[in-house]
């Protein structure tokens, strides 16, 4: 019996280390295993330089429009066109009347008259007194310096008067109403008999020129330096959807807007039919192509995290992070700028769990 327990003893004590040395063999092999990604799909990236088409939306505005407003307390005479006139540059819109401006404009006429009278007859003395000077002594010089001084004079007041009587006409000119430039008359806020002046509130008439349209839009500023002048704009309306537009980039800001970090740009539109009415919202097309040919990849390829944006390249057969900046969006794609180069081997199908030099199969 003591023989048995003996044997037993020794043979549970060779057990243990030998159960002990086995897992410590194979703790490495684990280890080794945990590094080796599964197989990956990767694709070899090339440069690229397709045009790539933004939409915007965007507004109508008219290429020309003015409140138009009393300059002087008036009352409304006479109106000759409505809302929906269209009317030619210099066109009498409206007729306004001052009676107190017509008597101050009768009365600087008449000192205007009578300060001529008093200068025709001061010249004829002066006339007459220097033609009897051409005899000695028969003037004196005395004389002579009063009647010249007294010519002056009356002249100088005959020129104040002159100007006093011009300035009130100026004024009387604003009683009639013009159009500043041909369009069409889209407010009419007053009636006849109405009393006005230049004290703010509603304007008089509201003339804007629809002949001719601004597509007002904000581009992103990662699209800006796509867009030079001159290039073409397609875009539709919600009420015509069956037509398409074209309009030419005309005008750009040259800044970027500080809430929405978008440049303002501008696209003339000849509205030769007048089929498009100003403040209409349309949705407008860009196509957009940059000067060089750049990479295109799967959008499913970047990877967005809190480490950054980037994606992941295999390099001598392990996972290296490049990090990128994104560009424009065509279809499935992404433009994105990097350390690449042509011809290199990226993770189609990147994500975070993947670890920067893993080995990838």
């Amino acid at each position: 019996m003591k023989n048995i327990l003996y044997t037993a003893i020794t043979l549970s004590l060779i057990v243990i280390p030998a159960s002990c040395k086995d897992k410590t063999e194979t703790e490495p092999k684990q280890e080794t295993k945990s590094m080796m990604m599964p197989a990956m799909e990767t694709v070899e990236i090339k440069k690229s330089n397709p045009k790539v088409d933004l939409t915007l939306p965007g507004e109508l505005v008219p290429d020309q429009e003015t409140a138009l407003f009393a300059k002087i307390q008036s009352y409304v005479k006479k109106i000759n066109v409505d809302i929906g006139s269209y009317v030619n540059a210099g066109q009498i819109l409206m007729i306004l009347e001052a009676p107190e401006i017509q008597s101050q404009a009768a009365n600087a006429k008449a000192k205007w008259q009578a300060q001529e009278a008093i200068y025709t007859a001061t010249k004829s003395n002066y006339d007459r007194t220097y033609r009897a000077n051409e005899t000695k002594g028969a003037i004196a010089k005395d004389a002579l310096d009063q009647i010249t001084a007294r010519k002056l004079s009356d002249e100088a007041q005959l020129n104040a008067a002159r100007s006093a009587y011009r300035e009130i006409q100026d004024i009387n000119q604003y009683l009639v109403i013009r159009a500043p430039f041909s369009g069409v008359i889209t407010e009419r806020n007053v009636d006849v008999g109405a009393y006005v002046g230049p004290m703010g509130g509603a304007p008089l008439m509201v003339i804007q020129n629809t002949s001719k349209l601004r597509l007002s839009l904000s581009v992103p500023e990662a699209n800006v330096p796509y867009l030079n002048l001159g290039d073409t704009i397609s875009f539709r309306i919600n009420a015509l959807p069956e037509k398409s537009f074209k309009a030419r980039i005309s005008r750009k800001s040259g800044s970027l807007d500080m809430k929405l970090r978008s440049e303002k740009i501008e696209a003339d539109f000849i509205n030769h039919s007048r089929e498009l009415k100003p403040f209409m919202i349309a949705e407008s097309r860009i196509p957009l192509q940059n000067n060089e040919a750049t990479f295109f990849i799967p959008r499913s390829a970047l990877v967005e995290s809190n480490m950054g944006i980037y994606i992941i390249r295999k390099e001598a057969g392990k996972a290296q992070f490049i990090p990128v900046k994104k560009g424009r969006i065509l279809n499935d794609t992404i433009e994105v700028f990097g350390d690449l180069s042509e011809g290199d081997q990226i993770i189609k199908k990147g994500n975070e769990e993947i670890l920067e030099g893993s080995i990838i199969k």
